[in-house]
């Protein structure tokens, strides 16, 4: 049994990918969220062993877009395979969703059977699900020259984050506390604590230790 979590936030897109899912009865539905701020509370609430094992996403949401919640989670949730389902076919959100953690792009245009067997596949064989169009724009932007240090701007405007927050997020990684940072880049330590709160709420987390999990597998420090 596969279980699934569908995050989308018009009702009548869930309608028709649960509609979709539930013809196969390899299929669970764990739970279906509203944005990505809806998924992360949902997320937490499950225990380990009920946590869903692809989660199909959605892209433009409130709130928490698709982006930022895979960029998130797929550090928090490494065993769970995120597949974004989408209407949009461009460079930009194709190239910030697979660097987010993306494994698969599916476009919501493909039938059940398409959508169902690639996900089976996903399952069973780990390849990644994307339809063809996508496979062909993603050749593309691999293909396409990558200026020096344009990888890392990329992972850092995922999150959104200020030079100063990265500053911290690096001082941060190094075991410094709020004073000994305040000390070095001399801002006061309340300043500091004002910016790792900014941090945290960017990252999508509520400790040093999980915004570190991430900073260090999205290669941001």
């Amino acid at each position: 049994m596969i279980k699934i979590a569908v995050v989308d936030d018009k009702i009548n897109n869930r309608k028709v990918i649960t509609d979709k899912l539930s013809r196969n009865d390899f299929f669970k539905l764990v739970f279906q969220a509203v944005n990505g701020e809806d998924f992360f509370q949902q997320m937490k609430l499950l225990p380990e062993e009920e946590l869903p094992h692809i989660v199909l996403m959605d892209l433009e949401m409130p709130e928490v877009d698709g982006v930022s919640a895979i960029a998130t989670a797929s550090s928090l949730y490494p065993a769970v395979k995120f597949v974004v389902l989408t209407i949009f076919d461009d460079d930009d959100k194709i190239f910030r969703a697979i660097r987010a953690g993306a494994c698969g792009y599916l476009l919501k245009e493909e039938s059940s059977e398409v959508i169902i067997d690639m996900l089976v596949n996903l399952w069973e064989s780990g390849a990644g699900p994307i339809s063809p169009s996508i496979a062909y724009k993603i050749l593309q932007i691999v293909q396409r020259p990558v200026a020096p240090g344009e990888a890392e701007k990329n992972d850092a405007n995922i999150f959104q984050l200020s030079e100063r927050e990265r500053e911290i997020l690096q001082l941060l990684s190094q075991g410094l506390e709020y004073k000994e940072i305040g000390a070095k880049i001399f801002i006061s330590p309340n300043t500091v604590k004002k910016h790792c709160i900014n941090i945290y709420q960017k990252l999508h987390v509520n400790s040093k230790a999980q915004a570190l999990r991430i900073a260090y597998t999205k290669g941001l420090v």
